[in-house]
């Protein structure tokens, strides 16, 4: 019997890429249309508060990885695969396609989430306006809160430079990392804990495929206000170059003040099998 032809090595890992993003944003989108319309609208099985919605970020963020970080390395997040390559841990010809691979992941993830809360979002908020605009994208203060374009540009940075730093510190093998496989659930926790810590300035997108694909997906299904704040700004790139800084800034901590002084990586022996590489959010 003939071999079935093998698909390119990219191709595989682009399709982990899109698969865990829109697992990720599955969850966390889902749980703010949860949280934000279904208990606007009196739900009582809703759990409407901030804690639901940074316990489902962070576990969509976890499940996200397991799907993906055998093939992929389970970025799921533009400032992850743009501050490795950087830092030269990963190849800077697979960027474009990994960053486009996770948007459209976050993109058709949102669609999905848009349809199915279709009518509550409908009653909840008739003309689509920022009332519910924070359930698929981020805006600074959540949408009420006294914070500004650069307010929310300063919490981004700062949120994913913490993100990346850990990431770093979860995976790195010299570093005594995580064992029988709990990376994914760790950095699960270090996003609950963001959520948690910093969530008020800017809804701690902290990853610009998360807040790039479903502010596009609700612009395309009624939402004429989708790249503007409630202050009328234009900000749909601050989600997105924020974390880009605050990415390199993080990776970059994390080898000057920890990475280097840690002794080379122990060789495998010829019988040893390689873990999963986990350089992901």
């Amino acid at each position: 019997m003939a071999e079935r032809p093998r698909m390119p090595a990219l191709a595989g890992e682009l399709a982990a890429e899109f698969a865990g993003t829109m697992i990720l944003i599955l969850f966390g989108v889902g749980v703010v249309a949860q949280a934000v319309a279904a208990s606007g609208l009196g739900d009582p099985q809703s759990l409407g508060d901030h804690n639901s919605i940074a316990w489902a970020w962070g576990l969509g963020v976890t499940l996200g990885v397991y799907v993906a970080a055998r093939i992929s390395g389970a970025h799921l997040n533009p400032a992850v695969t743009i501050a490795l390559a950087v830092f030269k841990d990963f190849a800077w010809r697979k960027t474009a396609p990994y960053i486009a691979a996770q948007t459209l992941g976050a993109f058709v993830a949102a669609l999905i989430v848009r349809w199915n809360y279709s009518e509550i979002l409908a009653k909840f908020d008739p003309g689509h306006t920022i009332k519910s605009q924070g359930v698929f994208s981020t805006l600074p203060g959540n949408g009420g809160l006294p914070v500004g374009t650069w307010g929310a540009f300063r919490d981004q940075i700062i949120g994913t430079a913490i993100l990346l730093f850990l990431i770093k510190v979860l995976t790195d093998v010299r570093n005594q990392p995580p064992l029988a496989n709990l990376a994914p659930f760790m950095i699960g926790l270090v996003v609950v804990a963001i959520g948690m810590a910093f969530g008020s300035d800017a809804g701690y997108a902290i990853n610009p495929a998360r807040d790039f694909g479903p502010r596009l997906a609700q612009f395309l299904t009624g939402y004429d206000g989708a790249w503007r704040d409630q202050y009328g700004h234009l900000y749909f790139w601050v989600p997105i170059v924020g974390p880009l800084i605050g990415g390199v800034l993080g990776a970059g901590l994390y080898k000057l003040l920890i990475g280097r002084f840690l002794p080379a990586a122990e060789p495998l022996s010829a019988s040893a099998k390689p873990e999963p590489e986990y350089e992901t959010a």
